[in-house]
């Protein structure tokens, strides 16, 4: 069985770039009829906070990401202990000492050299009793795991075969001096011990796929399909890391985006296929396709996702707005013809409490120098409310006949006299919602 997961970290709100990596692995699985699994990487108790876990689960609510199960790396920590265990038997883990300042010392020198700056493995040299010396001086050491110094290669779901030589990476560090396990092997374990069987993230993992491909041989476990997609940037290619505080979903969601909308873009950008407005997940996974992205860096605009909100509201009925629609105080019986007029004229759902002013408290009239007398006259002619759907047209009669005046000269002075607006719904819809009028003349 197809088996994915998404494994974020609790230590702030999930922004766009994170979704990028939930939405293909819930596609993969729901396409498959497989399974989703949400797997919560707290293994770090200081920066973990339950406040993000609530509101990761609620962001993917939102957006209907729905999981089969729910894990959270934080109770499965004598999983990884028995995992590294098994490794310190195997040979293949072994404790480091080097201060910060000393690895950093070394890496220098390396570079000085022309080498790659990769971990000498001098903490291999040390004696039993050199160990028990360092620990008694500076406390416990890091974890290490020794790499086969051979090649790494698999077929990536994105970019094709890769191929890395172990030789030119550093033996990872999987577990901290305080004892803190580290993604790299809790992933692992989960990975394996999980059943997953397609992996998708980003393409700053690729060097992190090949040292993970390693340990999860060493452990006997069998190496799930993975895929590494692109990057996100600004829309001018902009490195979009010191602007996701802004693209949080949490801030999306405030600022009106409908669901839809973000998926249906989030589905498709970067991939070869146009992006087009998708009204539920099973449209979106129909027509999901991993093979159709590519590995160039990929543009984000928030902006995209406003006209797609636009679209979407444009086609809902009603009823889907009509708790909305009531809030705002509208009767009951404007309600659904106000939403036949707004709905054309909104881009977001925030947009119908502007509209829903307007109608009831009237606009603050717009009248240029040159059309004051014409206003003014026009307004004799106009009846108090109530209206209906043939006051428009009456009234612009009798206004012409009255006046001589025609075409836009009559109609656009009428409308800034009484919406403020030079565009919006038909006006003979905005006389049938109008409660007052400002402009008396």
């Amino acid at each position: 069985m197809t088996t994915t997961r998404f494994a974020p970290s609790p230590t702030g709100y999930i922004h766009v770039g994170n979704l990028r990596t939930a939405l293909m692995n819930y596609l993969i699985a729901r396409k498959a009829g497989g399974t989703f699994i949400l797997r919560i990487d707290d293994t770090d108790p200081e920066r973990s906070k339950q406040a993000y876990v609530d509101a990761i689960q609620a962001d993917l609510e939102w957006l209907g990401l729905s999981w089969d199960r729910i894990e959270r790396q934080s109770e499965r920590l004598d999983r990884y202990e028995a995992a590294a265990d098994k490794l310190r038997e195997m040979g293949r883990f072994y404790e480091a000492f080097e201060t910060p300042t000393e690895l950093d010392l070394k890496r220098k020198k390396q570079l000085n050299m022309g080498k790659p700056p990769v971990y000498d493995r001098a903490a291999l040299d040390l004696s039993d009793g050199a160990k028990a010396k360092l620990r008694e001086e500076r406390g416990p050491g890091v974890w290490r795991f020794k790499l086969d110094q051979e090649r790494i290669d698999w077929t990536d779901g994105i970019l094709g075969d890769i191929s890395i030589d172990a030789a030119s990476v550093s033996d990872p560090v999987l577990i901290r001096a305080d004892g803190q396990m580290l993604y790299t092997l809790a992933s692992v374990v989960d990975d394996t011990e999980m059943g997953v069987t397609h992996v998708v993230r980003g393409s700053d993992h690729v060097t992190n796929t090949a040292t993970q491909i390693q340990i999860m041989r060493a452990l006997g476990g069998t190496v799930p399909d993975f895929a590494h997609h692109s990057l996100l940037t600004g829309p001018q290619g902009e490195a979009l890391s010191k602007r996701l505080g802004t693209l949080a979903l949490r801030d999306l969601r405030e600022a009106g985006i409908e669901p839809e909308a973000l998926l249906s873009l989030m589905a498709r950008l970067g991939s070869s296929q146009p992006v087009e407005l998708r009204m539920s997940l099973d449209e979106i996974a129909e027509g999901f396709d991993l093979g159709q992205f590519g590995s160039a860096p990929t543009k984000f605009d928030a902006n995209d996702l406003y006209p797609l909100t636009a679209h979407k509201l444009q086609q809902l009925p009603f009823e889907a707005v009509a708790d909305d629609i009531a809030a705002l105080g509208v009767p009951a019986d404007l309600a659904e013809t106000f939403w036949t007029v707004a709905r054309d004229n909104i881009t977001t759902r925030k947009d119908l409490a502007k509209w829903w002013d307007l109608f009831r408290d009237g606009a603050e009239p717009v009248i240029a120098d040159e059309d004051r007398d014409f206003v003014a006259q026009a307004m004799t002619l106009l009846p108090p409310p109530p209206y209906d759907g043939e006051t428009w047209g009456k009234w612009t009669s009798e206004v012409k006949e009255a006046t001589g005046r025609k075409g836009k000269g009559l109609f656009m002075p009428l409308r800034l006299a009484l919406t403020g607006q030079k565009s919006g719904p038909e006006m003979r819809d905005v006389m049938r919602l109008l409660q007052v009028v400002r402009a008396r003349g």
